[in-house]
């Protein structure tokens, strides 16, 4: 449980008291009180006035902090503050800053900017967080550890090199390992020694970001730069377990930020915990999809929302105040999908620097007389109302999809067959398209056991692992469902062809094989051609992005192309094997044809939704010692009509029973107990 030195869902977030003088932090705190705040997460970038020099360690304003905030109840999130190294760290020490993607020296400034493989940075902050961990590890404010800040970006120095080879060897063990699994014999890239090897930047392989020359040295650096981060996390990890052996670990995540494999490193938090920040525009699906994402980096586990902001957002091109309602809306989408706490950043409005425009609980204006304290306060008063009810129950889903960033640094690697091919936009699609049917759908990794689950998608999986195929083959034979798409089966781990013909590994468990990838241009559409009524299908519908030709080997052709020079071919197929099927889409359909099979393939086998309701209303489920907790959320601009069915359930948000048909109010929440 993450809440078990404080049994509630914990509300509260980043508090920088540090930035302020004694009297403004007394009427701080007078304001939390008021708005049932329990948690403050702090030091998250004070190490430069923790350590203003190399031998130097100042505790008291901390101490001091930590304490006020305890005599008033109110728990700690301690960072450990190494978000950002100090500017004497960077003066002294050159190896500390990083060097960009165009081969240029940093200097001092910004935030992440500290080279991951740099003995300097790695030195001075498995010191910190060694003597923060000693200091406060008995602390009885303390309820969790919070190590730097939101990881990310990478670094091309010479440090970096050397690590690079390191790991390199560590990997293949032998240069010609390395040059069979990377297949340098193309354009003369044989290497004959390890310090031949050079970072691939805009210097060498790369360019534009993603364009490379060398897709499995491009795959591999991104491996090496995420390992690298985390070694950094571990560091202070095990430095911190030295001294403080029963109070859980974390480092912020955020949802599906492309430079770090966090199932990888989800294996090292104790608890996840993730910074959720969506636009005004984000779709409401896209965003459950990354709870739900957050959720399986942990098989289930809850997690914890650690940052979301009270009002507006600072960084996008255009920062739209949340509406009235909408802030407590999706704090609740956010426990609805399994998080067990509702943190902001930030408490109070910073007056200076870039973040002095983001929302705050406490407005630049400085008191409570604000709406967004209003409701902030509100929604305190419920979370404290709930107590431990929902702490700790899980989400009982029986379709996944799987999600996994390697393939995903793979495909956007690739040159060709489309530049507007992209990775998380068609698995959203799929997620979608259930979350509109009211189905509970898990993410998981490609290393997540099947068993639990009837159904299982598996889009754009170009890149096949070392038994995955075989997973899902026995997944289909003891009666799954699997689905996967266009441009599957393409590569194995080091982005080498599998051949024999495409999907590779999979062409046995989906009866097809793929002779042509065809690439349409923007606006440029093909069709899906039922061949006979499906359920809820029948009839033509469009798709577009990539179309791949294919050829049955045994599996039912459901659908065929309707025009160019492939009309005819089989777009849709479904393949029996074993007491399971697996169906193989090879184009991205449109939404019409997806919600429509999913609905089909959903009855078959025996998903049900949650509950039938008007567009834009979400409806998901936590259980816990018997009981379900369902949670109903309007997203919609005006209420809602629903069907709760006769027998009476309690909503835990007003003690009331209801039935029978419910008005729920636009931007409204209701959460049934059964």
């Amino acid at each position: 449980m993450i809440n078990n030195k404080l049994p509630k869902i914990w509300y509260g977030g980043d508090y920088n008291p540090e930035q302020w003088n004694d009297e403004t932090m007394e009427e701080d705190i007078r304001m939390f009180q008021l708005a049932d705040i329990d948690v403050a997460t702090v030091n998250v970038f004070s190490w430069a006035s923790i350590q203003p020099n190399e031998d130097t360690y100042n505790f008291e304003k901390l101490d001091q902090m930590i304490n006020r905030l305890h005599q008033d109840r109110i728990s700690v999130c301690l960072a450990t503050s190494t978000g950002a190294h100090p500017a004497w760290m960077a003066k002294r020490y050159p190896d500390v800053t990083r060097v960009d993607y165009e081969g240029r020296k940093r200097k001092f400034g910004g935030r992440h900017n500290s080279c991951p493989n740099s003995p300097t940075y790695r030195k001075y902050a498995k010191l910190i967080a060694g003597k923060i961990a000693e200091r406060y590890k008995d602390h009885p404010a303390l309820v969790a550890w919070h190590i730097s800040n939101e990881y990310g970006g990478y670094c091309y120095c010479d440090n970096c090199a050397d690590a690079f080879r390191s790991w390199l060897q560590q990997r293949y063990g032998t240069i010609e390992g390395l040059n069979k699994a990377w297949y340098t014999s193309f354009w003369g890239h044989t290497f004959y020694d390890w310090d031949e090897i050079v970072t691939p930047n805009a210097l060498s392989e790369e360019w534009g970001g993603n364009r490379t020359n060398f897709q499995s040295i491009s795959l591999d650096y991104r491996r090496f730069q995420s390992d690298s981060l985390l070694e950094c996390y571990l560091i202070e990890y095990d430095e911190i377990r030295k001294h403080s052996a029963n109070i859980q670990i974390t480092t912020n995540l955020m949802g599906t930020y492309p430079e770090l494999d966090y199932f990888k490193w989800a294996k090292h938090l104790d608890v996840v915990s993730w910074d959720n920040y969506p636009s005004i525009d984000t779709p409401v699906s896209y965003t459950a999809m990354t709870h739900a994402l957050m959720r399986g980096l942990k098989s289930g586990q809850p997690f914890m929302l650690m940052e979301q902001t009270p009002s507006q957002q600072n960084w996008q091109a255009y920062n739209a105040l949340k509406r009235p309602g909408v802030m407590r809306l999706w704090s609740y989408q956010a426990v609805a999908h399994g998080a067990d706490t509702v943190m902001f950043f930030q408490l109070r409005r910073s007056i200076g620097a870039c973040e002095k425009y983001h929302g705050a609980v406490i407005e630049h204006v400085g008191h409570e007389h604000t709406r967004v304290f209003r409701e902030c306060a509100e929604l305190g008063h419920e979370l404290t109302a709930l107590s431990d009810k929902l702490i700790d129950s899980r989400i009982d889903a029986k379709a996944a999809i799987v999600f996994d960033w390697e393939n995903r640094w793979a495909v956007e690697l690739s040159s060709g067959p489309s530049i507007a091919l992209k990775y998380v936009d068609e698995v959203h699609k799929y997620y979608d398209a259930l979350f509109e049917l009211n189905i509970q759908t898990d993410m998981i990794s490609v290393e997540e056991s099947l068993e639990q689950y009837d159904l299982v998608i598996a889009p754009v999986m170009y890149m096949i692992k070392p038994g995955f195929a075989e997973k899902v083959e026995a997944f289909v034979q003891r009666g799954g469902t699997f689905i996967t798409t266009f441009f599957s089966g393409i590569v194995n781990e080091t982005d080498i062809v599998t051949t024999g013909g495409y999907p590779g590994k999979l062409r046995k468990v989906l009866g097809i094989w793929a002779e042509e990838i065809d690439a349409l241009l923007p606006g440029q559409q093909n069709q899906i051609v039922m061949n006979n009524v499906y359920g809820a299908l029948s009839g033509t519908y469009t798709c577009n992005l990539l179309c791949d030709l294919i050829h049955s080997e045994g599996a039912e052709v459901v659908a065929e192309y309707g025009s160019d020079f492939y009309k005819g071919m089989p777009v849709v197929t479904v393949n029996k094997f074993g007491k399971g099927e697996a169906w193989y889409i090879a184009s991205s359909p449109d939404e019409h044809f997806l919600k429509g099979l999913l609905t089909n393939i959903c009855q078959d086998k025996g998903i049900e939704s949650l509950l039938d309701t008007p567009t834009g209303v979400e409806v998901t489920r936590r259980n816990k010692d018997g009981k379900s907790f369902t949670f109903i959320l309007n997203h919609n601009s005006e209420a809602a009509e629903l069907q709760l069915g006769a027998e009476p359930c309690t909503d835990l948000l007003t003690g009331e029973l209801v039935s029978g048909t419910y008005r729920l109010a636009a931007k409204g929440v209701l959460i049934i107990e059964k």
